[in-house]
């Protein structure tokens, strides 16, 4: 069990389910919170820092890392010079540890399947 969870008594599974459970919510939340703001060159680290913020403050996240491609900004910059995030844009990577498991899970555009994925990488206990 974790320590300190007040939510812990909800959950009926393992503190492996509980861990993937955490990362894939992280990941669902940055998607859906960010995807559609409005980007261009000027704010693009900012952007992607204020990303890897969110994620580190939500409960169980022990690292983040996001990052946009800049090259699909440079190829749709409109005559306003600007466009809106969109989910083929991101790689992010989140670790999220719960109890004695580390997960780490990434959202990325695979292209293979012409879709920004969300994933297990890799699941360590003890």
């Amino acid at each position: 069990m974790a320590m300190h969870d007040p939510a812990q008594k909800y959950f009926n599974c393992t503190e492996r389910d509980r861990a993937v459970f955490e990362a894939g919510i992280k990941l669902g939340t940055l998607y859906h919170q960010y995807v559609g703001v409005p980007l261009n060159l000027s704010n693009v680290d900012a952007l992607e820092r204020a990303m890897e913020g969110s994620l580190r403050v939500q409960p169980f996240v022990t690292d983040a890392r996001v990052r946009i491609d800049r090259e699909s900004i440079h190829k749709r910059q409109g005559v306003y010079k600007y466009i809106t995030l969109y989910g083929e844009m991101l790689d992010v990577q989140v670790e999220v540890t719960y109890g004695s498991v580390r997960v780490r899970a990434r959202l990325r555009y695979v292209e293979d399947m012409d879709y920004p994925l969300m994933y297990v990488e890799d699941v360590r206990e003890g």
